[in-house]
């Protein structure tokens, strides 16, 4: 009971902390922002020029300090970058010209179960387009999870679980690989393609190779290159064969439809709520459902990424504020100066934070290339709300980079706020002695 107060307490005045500070710098952002804007029609501002010769004349403070700087925009940019990453991943594996049926209530395909007359309504619906062979283009789905072993497993738990799609021909022409390298599995046959993001990683996962899940022998004879979407660490295979192995018949895990035009499933998804028939289904766009596959794991990664950006910002700041406090002190006659010729208070103070603010865009500039190269990595995990492994790329979007400016634009302001303060309210007769 007591441990369950004080943690109530301290949760309290964290949070207090935390508005205040974020209600203070709002403030002042604020003000600042006004005196700029004064400085700027009056045109009686400091140059800036001035600043970036004070900044490169102390090297030694100003490069530790920008690394520092950079670090802390690294990580809060890395951290975008895998979200963003999970999220392209996944929305990518939709086609907005598809939709998905899955049952009502189910969170993903694993969870789902349909049945072979829900896909003949559902194909005879007006809204789904037909094949050039004058068929509707519809496919029935079965989605499973195996535990495969890894390459290098030294014991049977050393493995993890992938996701396995029954399918039939028209999976195909609905989601068709970029790149196929060997052939196509045949109906009634123990044949598999893998994706491309499987090969080397487990046993058996290669071109000719053998892996064995319920009760078979299965035989790799393609491998699927899906230019970097969720297909590629899936296993597919002939949809009939799957359901008698994983003994499923006769429910498959989703349909698939192609629709005649983009934004036709809202139309399908009002007339199956009214069919007794087909009102236990949902249905969506493609890039609807799988972006809501990378909701939970984009969440988790964005909350505990941005909880450790934030505390290392906090030794960002006071590091940008020490150094600006040393320029302070070190330029106390240039200030006094500054002052002496004629410069405003507001000239001053606004000056200081400029100088601040670009030492941190900077080094912004610095973390932001780095995080950059995680770019030509790629990145394994598990999606939590399909309990399968994924693997994808680090995403560099225009908004992680806009985002990592604004951020290092913050802590450069944040760092630099006192001193410059200081900086402003220095007597101008104290300031030209040099204290």
């Amino acid at each position: 009971m007591i441990g369950k107060i004080l943690a109530m307490v301290v949760g309290i005045m964290l949070g207090a902390i935390l508005l205040t500070i974020v209600l203070g710098l709002t403030v002042s952002l604020l003000i600042v922002g006004a005196l700029a804007l004064v400085v700027l029609i009056k045109r009686d501002g400091v140059p800036v020029v001035y600043n970036v010769r004070s900044l490169t004349a102390r090297k030694v403070t100003t490069t530790v300090t920008a690394l520092g700087l950079a670090l802390v925009v690294c990580m809060f940019a890395v951290v975008l970058m895998l979200s963003g990453g999970v999220r392209r991943t996944l929305v990518s594996t939709g086609d907005d010209s598809n939709a998905k049926v899955i049952r009502k209530g189910s969170l993903n395909e694993i969870q789902s179960g349909v049945l072979p007359e829900h896909e003949r309504l559902l194909a005879g619906q007006p809204e789904v387009a037909m094949g050039s062979d004058g068929k509707t283009m519809s496919s029935a789905e079965l989605v499973v999870l195996i535990f495969a072993l890894r390459n290098d497993a030294k014991a049977d738990s050393d493995g993890t679980n992938l996701a396995v799609r029954g399918s039939g021909p028209r999976a195909l022409e609905l989601h068709p690989p970029k790149k196929l390298d060997g052939r196509l599995w045949k109906t009634g046959t123990s044949e598999i393609v893998i994706g491309k993001n499987l090969v080397g990683r487990f046993q058996g996962m290669n071109l000719g190779g053998t892996v064995k899940f319920a009760r078979r022998d299965w035989t790799v004879v393609g491998i699927a290159d899906h230019g970097g979407t969720a297909f590629d660490s899936e296993i597919w295979g002939d949809v009939d064969q799957f359901m008698d192995a994983f003994q499923r018949r006769p429910a498959f895990s989703s349909i698939t439809l192609r629709l005649k035009e983009r934004g036709g499933w809202q139309a399908l998804a009002t007339r199956m709520s009214t069919d007794p028939q087909l009102n236990s289904l949902e249905i969506k766009s493609e890039p609807d459902y799988w972006a809501a596959q990378s909701e939970q794991f984009s969440k988790f990664v964005n909350f505990l990424g941005l909880f450790i950006a934030i505390i290392f910002s906090f030794a960002a700041v006071l590091g940008a504020m020490i150094t600006m406090y040393a320029q302070v002190a070190a330029r106390t006659r240039e200030i006094g100066t500054l002052r002496a010729i004629g410069f405003q208070r507001r000239s001053v103070l606004v000056s200081f934070v400029i100088e601040s603010v670009l030492l941190s865009l900077t080094a912004g500039a610095l973390g932001l290339g780095v995080a950059s190269l995680m770019q030509r990595l790629s990145f394994t995990t598990m999606n939590w709300q399909t309990f399968s492994e994924v693997t994808f790329r680090f995403y560099l979007s225009p908004t992680v980079i806009i985002s990592s400016f604004l951020f290092a634009a913050l802590i450069g302001y944040a760092g630099g706020l006192l001193p410059a303060v200081r900086a402003a309210r220095m007597p101008i007769v104290r300031a030209t002695r040099g204290g």
